[in-house]
């Protein structure tokens, strides 16, 4: 398979020095620049499907007409997360 190229950035000398001096041990800048692109386009591919989900979740709530208070949830969540915790401590015993 042939491979592409991304477009060259131009950026201040000093930015450049900043850049190269948080590569890891044998890390090229270019291997840098292409784990940077993938990180921020995995972010905003998990940013626009959590939208999506969100938006979805409204036009449900919006036809049921049943919607939940934050503070309900986040209470009962916390509940859970305290017993799954307590639960593990005494298993660890």
């Amino acid at each position: 398979m042939k491979t592409a190229t991304i477009p060259s950035v131009r950026v201040e000398p000093e930015f450049r020095d900043e850049v190269e001096q948080v590569l890891g041990e044998g890390e090229s800048l270019s291997q840098f620049v292409e784990a940077a692109v993938r990180a921020c386009v995995s972010q905003r591919k998990s940013q626009a499907e959590f939208i999506a989900r969100g938006m979805k979740s409204l036009a449900s709530a919006r036809r049921s007409d049943e919607y939940f208070d934050a503070g309900e949830v986040m209470r009962r969540l916390k509940t859970k997360l305290d017993s799954a915790k307590k639960q593990q401590s005494q298993a660890r015993r």
